[in-house]
């Protein structure tokens, strides 16, 4: 069945659309908080929950626990998706809310690892899985109902709101978060005041839910239930025909691109600055709520420049201009935020110098690996921990490692040819040296604040942003136009959720597994790269163009 062309969402009633976008948006965005909040708060997380490996790995295990909550969210677009088709969009995207809220508030109350051991990282984990079903369920629903309020040449611009929400979430939860270090000591905040973000968020879901309860339901929904057309089989109409099949697929493909592009821009350069560039955790933070709001409405920009040039070559341009332009501005970051830092590496780079074979990768998840029984291992291992870039040079096999730095190179010690009891004090002076040789090259141990080049840093910070807002913010508007109302909450949620759970919820793990394995900061920024070409290929081709197209078609 077919609603007539005219109807609610396009001669909306005057003033509601207003209070359709206020209350949709302001409901999502307390809902990224939430999510995000784990993601700003990894070092910490990693620090309590993960204590029990070494630094390296605990980070890495801290990130693969925030993208444990993007792992579940396809499921979660499965189960509320095909609740929010039959049910409705409104009561469906209530109860993401009230999972979401309650999730993230008991992370605040949660005993650390030194407290009850492995019971903690492991209900830490299920709370994050709770969380990623509930925001799997959430976005495809405010998404859907703003876009079916909107008239049909207003579409792209009223969701570009919807699509605000992530950046204004993290730039909430980046706000209390530094509003919590002010009023703490270092200490106190390290102790306990991270917890603070998290318990603040039981009041944000009460004024969400307030918020929420006061909107009716979506009338093209409505009118379907009237009608009694509303889908009695959803994953069968979604994904048993292959006609609506093919734009799941060809959907997946576009998401994922604006996935990698928006987690580049956002979380990764935040760990960026912190790990690699050494920036102080308060100033990172800064820095990127700067560029957020002087680069978050480009979303809207960017949505209504979709309602009068089409949806498919603002979505096309930003794909391009994020993997064409990754690297160098990463690089300028780099030259921006510690200039000693990129000093230090152009003009002493730092080069290992090892047997391939006898090197492992600097990554231990379960914490049972020794880096101390090989010299490659313990030179890698020493740079790790210092976050230091280095390059790797083949040796003849069995010959021991030495890295040089600069002009100055440094023997490290021969585990096979030492008695055990002299082995810990040899591989001590060999760190004790190294730091010592890189502090004299000039690589420091932290971004001096008053060299880092505010304006300029802000001003890359901004254009990431700006650059994936270009594949974000008409993402929303295509999405709704490109499946039939009656199984649009499942066919657009489920590609949206395994292209931001799959692809962008793991890009700072893998990326950081990366860089652990090759030595090369910059070396993560592969993943996004090869994601956003196969993106940009696949929707050159394949994406239907969809401005225009009415949402009322069941």
């Amino acid at each position: 069945m077919t609603a007539a062309a005219t109807g609610p969402a396009e001669q909306p009633e005057k003033g509601k659309g207003a209070l359709v976008i206020g209350a949709s948006s302001l409901g999502t965005m307390f809902e990224w908080y939430d999510f995000f909040l784990y993601g700003a708060l990894a070092v910490e997380i990693a620090r309590h929950f993960f204590s029990a490996v070494d630094e390296t790995t605990g980070f890495i295990l801290a990130l693969a626990a925030f993208a444990a909550g993007f792992l579940v969210r396809p499921l979660g677009a499965l189960i509320f998706g095909r609740v929010g088709d039959i049910v409705g969009r409104k009561y469906t995207f209530l109860v993401t809310m009230g999972l979401m809220g309650v999730s993230t508030f008991v992370v605040g109350l949660l005993p650390s690892y030194d407290q009850i051991g492995i019971a903690a990282p492991i209900i830490l984990v299920l709370l994050r899985l709770l969380q990623g079903l509930a925001i799997g369920g959430e976005y495809g629903g405010a998404a859907i109902y703003v876009a079916e309020h909107a008239p049909a040449n207003r579409r792209g611009f009223n969701t570009g709101w919807i699509q605000t929400t992530a950046a204004l979430g993290l730039v909430l939860s980046l706000t209390i978060i530094m509003a919590a270090r002010t009023a703490l000591s270092p200490e106190a905040f390290a102790d306990w005041g991270w917890r603070i973000p998290f318990l603040v968020s039981i009041f944000l879901l009460g004024i969400s839910l307030w918020i929420r309860l006061k909107l009716g339901e979506s009338p093209i929904f409505q009118r379907m239930r009237d009608e009694a057309a509303t889908s009695k089989a959803p994953f069968a109409e979604a994904f048993g025909r292959w006609s609506n099949m093919k734009l799941v697929l060809i959907a997946l493909a576009m998401v994922a691109g604006q996935a990698v592009s928006f987690y580049a821009s956002t979380f990764y350069i935040l760990f960026f600055l912190d790990r690699m560039l050494k920036v102080e955790p308060f100033t990172a933070n800064l820095l990127l709520t700067a560029g957020l709001l002087l680069g978050g409405g480009f979303y809207v920009v960017f949505g209504w420049l979709s309602d009068k040039v089409g949806r498919k070559p603002i979505l096309l341009g930003g794909l391009l201009a994020a993997g064409l332009l990754y690297i160098p501005l990463f690089h300028a970051l780099s030259a921006a935020a510690n200039p000693a830092l990129a000093r230090a590496e152009r003009t002493a780079p730092v080069i290992v110098y090892a047997d391939p074979a006898a090197c492992s990768v600097q990554f231990d998840p379960i914490g049972r690996a020794k880096f101390d029984q090989r010299s490659c291992d313990i030179a890698k291992s020493t740079l790790s921990r210092t976050g230091v870039s280095y390059q790797n040079a083949a040796l003849p096999a069995g010959a021991v490692a030495r890295v040089e730095i600069g002009a100055q190179a440094l023997a490290v010690p021969d585990p096979r040819t030492l008695p055990p009891a002299d082995k810990a004090a040899a591989i001590t002076q060999f760190q004790q040296e190294l730091r010592a040789a890189l502090t004299s090259a000039g690589y420091p141990a932290r971004a001096d604040p008053a060299a880092i080049e505010t304006g300029l840093v802000i001003a890359i910070l901004t254009l990431f942003i700006a650059i994936q807002t270009a594949s974000y913010g008409p993402l929303a508007a295509m999405l709704v136009e490109l499946f039939p109302a009656r199984i649009r909450y499942t066919s657009m949620s489920v590609p949206y959720h395994i292209g931001n759970g799959w692809f962008g919820g793991f890009l700072p793990t893998t990326a950081f597994a990366i860089v652990a394995a090759t030595g090369d900061i910059y070396a993560g920024l592969w993943y996004p790269i090869v994601v956003l070409a196969g993106s940009f290929t696949i929707c050159l081709f394949l994406l239907p163009e969809t401005r225009g197209r009415p949402v009322e078609h069941t």
